[in-house]
């Protein structure tokens, strides 16, 4: 028997228009970059997918090299629409990236257009699509001129392999620069895709006033910075079975400092008190930014993302919150 999606999957999350574009996310977005990998259980990986997309969440962020190995996300996402999303196509928001090392050589890595396009190409046949929605430039390339990156973008949408350009991990400036060559070739840049939490912000004065003044939407990664922002390290300690523990992800020992614990436990104290968890004050806290579109989160297990989604539901953060919050974040 087929697989059918909930029927009220459209009431559980907001959606967000992504900068000037007519394209809206969900404002909770589900990324692929953990727990998709060949090593990863497949059915726990659909069980995932599958809550995502009953509770409204249409947006699947992948990259070339995600897994691991690289590609095996791209090659287990395909898995699962073959097994219970591809009647839902028209309804999903995929996208994917390239820019970091994929295969060996001098056409495998950075921002060329030879390897922008090979990389699609390869992302495509890997996950049976036609196309991707939103296709990113995954980190700048300083080695390639800005305008033949951009170009490849123009050239990827212009014949039909992405509806729609983005890029990730630009600074304020690049981005500034990046948005004006696209808009020159016809093809509006509509996100930029960068880390945000409660404890890495540069964003909020390098990049987002230039995001809201070009009309470009900001997909923030690692809200919950790799999970010092949940209560699963306020002890201290990396349990077993965490990425960090296993050496995967951006989050080391060296990052559970005795200030940072400090502060995670002073705001999962603030978080308990508003009748929440710390990971959903974590998110709504990122979310209170207008210039931002969407949440991004990684799961292992489908609770995640039935938490995610409820923060999405919350009431947005009031002034004196906020200023708690800031007061705790200064401490």
């Amino acid at each position: 028997m087929n697989w059918e999606a909930a029927r009220g999957r459209y009431g559980s999350v907001p959606y967000r228009r992504c900068g000037r574009s007519g394209l809206r996310l969900p404002a909770i977005s589900l990324g692929l970059w953990h727990n998709f990998g060949a090593s990863d259980d497949l059915q726990r990986q659909r069980e995932i997918v599958r809550t995502a997309f009953d509770l409204g969440i249409t947006h699947f962020d992948l990259a070339n090299n995600y897994g691991p190995p690289p590609g095996s996300a791209e090659s287990n996402f395909g898995r699962l629409l073959d097994l219970d999303l591809r009647p839902y196509r028209d309804e999903i928001v995929v996208s994917t990236k390239a820019g970091y090392t994929m295969w060996p050589g001098p056409y495998g890595d950075w921002g060329s257009r030879k390897y922008l396009v090979a990389s699609l190409d390869q992302s495509l046949k890997r996950m049976g699509l036609d196309y991707v929605d939103v296709f990113y430039h995954h980190r700048p390339d300083p080695g390639t001129p800005l305008e033949e990156t951009m170009a490849a973008l123009d050239y990827i949408v212009r014949s039909g392999r992405a509806l729609y350009a983005g890029i990730s991990n630009y600074s304020g400036e690049q981005t500034r620069q990046a948005a004006a060559e696209l808009r020159r070739l016809g093809t509006p840049c509509i996100l930029n895709q960068s880390r945000y939490s409660m404890f890495v912000r540069q964003v909020e004065t390098d990049l987002l006033p230039v995001l809201a003044g070009e009309g470009i939407g900001a997909v923030a990664f690692s809200p919950l910075a790799q999970g010092l922002l949940t209560d699963r390290y306020l002890d201290g300690r990396l349990p077993p079975d965490s990425r960090a523990a296993g050496g995967a992800g951006f989050l080391r020992r060296e990052h559970l400092t005795r200030e940072r614990l400090e502060i995670a436990q002073a705001l999962n104290d603030f978080a308990r008190q508003r009748g929440q968890s710390l990971a959903q004050l974590a998110l709504r806290w990122v979310l209170r930014q207008p210039a931002v579109t969407s949440a991004l989160i990684g799961a292992s297990r489908p609770a995640q993302v039935i938490e995610a989604v409820e923060a999405a539901r919350m009431p947005a953060l009031d002034p004196a919150d906020a200023g708690a919050i800031e007061t705790l974040l200064a401490a």
